[in-house]
């Protein structure tokens, strides 16, 4: 079977990810879409500490088909093992199965594990264990949650395994597009098919990571010029769609930048923002060439960085316009492709 649900930019949610509707016991929910995490969860009522979020908190207490998960459940303590808190038992009678999710940015979500019925489009998951937040801090702007893509057996993707065989595929649309995107779940690509070719390229294993989605980067272009860096090949790069600016090892983005710089030359410089150090003053000019970056992947597959994806807007004015990559601080720090690049 399939399910297509529209997938938008999270901007009018003040958040650079991206946004997928789905339903819990048929109540919308606007969760983020996260292909670099596992456990799906949502900000429930009552909560002891929650961001302010735009559609309406789901309350378990009122939903008839919401079951609570045991602690003493064989799920609660194979699924608290893989997230990497063992069962955490609450002293409340019943005892209830409790988590502690934290993400690469310092962000957290904590509460309790429960199951209920989700809807993906018109097809609906029974008995679908997520997260019911209590205590939710971070960079989620006004979103209900989370929904987690990874490979581990708490993920959408995994529970749903029987239904769409483990496979799913996305479109991001640009960040200032109305038009949205999608993410399908099952096998059928016709969906794009009045876009590019689709091209294919192997999901490599990471022995200590294994939940996350990894490429093999064999080499990265700017217009003609393949990049030189001894990394090419040789180690996984991070496919994330919850990361927005894609980080590359230092050695591989010092080449980037340097050559970046040969070809984008002669524009005013401006100061750096945030994590990204290499950035311009173009507001006195009407339009500028930039040019083309290219990722490689085994298999011949390409990922053309479009030209939204080269540059991050600091400044709307233009008076600071940002090569939209950022280095890593080792060398061996796992290199990411995040969701502007993609």
């Amino acid at each position: 079977s399939e399910a297509e649900i529209p997938l938008t930019s999270g901007i009018n949610l003040q958040t650079l990810n991206y946004i997928v509707s789905v339903g819990l016991s048929g109540r919308k929910m606007s969760v983020i879409f996260d292909t670099g995490s596992d456990l799906t969860w949502v900000q429930c009522q009552p909560c002891r500490v929650c961001y302010t979020q735009q559609d309406p908190m789901f309350n378990p207490s009122l939903s008839p088909s919401y079951r609570s998960v045991s602690c003493n459940s064989s799920t609660c303590q194979s699924l608290l093992i893989e997230a990497g808190n063992r069962g955490i038992c609450s002293g409340i009678a019943p005892q209830m199965c409790n988590y502690v999710v934290s993400y690469g940015d310092g962000s957290y979500t904590r509460g309790e594990l429960g199951l209920e019925t989700l809807n993906l489009g018109t097809v609906s998951v029974s008995n679908f264990i997520f997260g019911c937040g209590r205590n939710n801090k971070g960079l989620f702007g006004g979103a209900s949650g989370l929904m987690g893509l990874g490979r581990s057996s708490l993920s959408l993707v995994s529970q749903t395994s029987a239904m769409f065989g483990g496979v799913f595929s996305y479109c991001l649309p640009s960040a200032e597009a109305a038009s949205g995107g999608s993410l399908i779940f099952g096998g059928d690509s016709s969906v794009y098919r009045n876009s590019t070719p689709i091209s294919y390229t192997d999901i490599i294993p990471n022995p200590q990571l294994p939940t996350f989605y990894f490429l093999n980067l064999t080499g990265v272009s700017i217009g003609a010029v393949a990049l030189e860096s001894p990394s090419f090949g040789k180690v996984g790069i991070l496919m994330d769609s919850g990361t927005v600016i894609t980080r590359l090892p230092p050695s591989m983005y010092r080449a980037l930048k340097g050559e970046f710089l040969k070809q984008f030359s002669g524009f005013p410089s401006a100061p750096g923002f945030s994590i990204l150090d290499t950035c311009f003053n173009l507001s006195s000019y009407q339009e500028v060439d930039i040019p083309d970056i290219k990722m490689h992947f085994s298999g011949n597959a390409e990922l053309l960085v479009d030209v939204t994806g080269v540059f991050y807007f600091a400044k709307s004015d233009a008076s600071q316009v940002c090569l939209a990559v950022a280095s890593l601080t080792y060398e061996e720090d796992i290199g990411i492709i995040g969701n502007y690049q993609q």
